[in-house]
């Protein structure tokens, strides 16, 4: 495989998932930051993450990618720099039921991309089931707008084989 660590990043706005898919990856319990939502609690999401979440998935005896979750909030953005150092990519999770998809694409993309331009990327757009707007035109348009050519499915935060699946397609695009 790769020498070294493989690093990897989840990263997306509040709510996509980000904390959930790497619960559902986790060889063990993952470490989390999440604290209860100020303002703007639903039944679906009472908390966020404030600092990162970690974990580890072992590929081997001797091997394991190492996942970090960055915060979806931008007044944590200082974090972003500092848990992207050494990855090597990010599995960017958008919100299907977002009125601002393309946006929040866009915005996601060029922040990741200003810290490394190396990063390679994967998308995964949840909650597609119950968006009966979504289009993918809507973020392969942000991608385009972006520079950015990856891999962009549909999946559902909470199963571990199709968050696998985000994890072997962002392996696969690594050089």
């Amino acid at each position: 495989m790769l020498d070294g660590p493989i690093k990897l990043l989840f990263a997306g706005p509040v709510g996509a998932g980000k904390t959930t898919a790497i619960r559902a990856l986790s060889d063990v319990a993952p470490v989390s930051t999440e604290v209860p939502l100020s303002s703007g609690a639903t039944l679906e999401k009472s908390t966020t993450t404030v600092a990162f979440d970690y974990s580890t998935i072992r590929i081997d005896d001797d091997d394991s990618i190492h996942l970090y979750g960055i915060p979806g909030q931008d007044h944590f953005d200082f974090m972003r720099p500092i848990i992207a150092n050494g990855a090597l990519g990010v599995i960017v999770l958008l919100d299907a039921t977002s009125t601002s998809l393309h946006d929040d694409c866009v915005h996601w993309l060029s922040s990741l991309a200003g810290i490394n331009s190396n990063l390679q990327f994967v998308i995964g757009i949840s909650k597609t089931d119950i968006a009966p707007d979504f289009s993918l035109h809507d973020v392969r348009s942000g991608m385009r707008q972006c520079g950015i050519n990856a891999p962009a499915m549909c999946v559902d935060p909470r199963d571990s084989k199709q968050c696998t699946q985000l994890v072997r397609a962002l392996l696969l695009s690594l050089p």
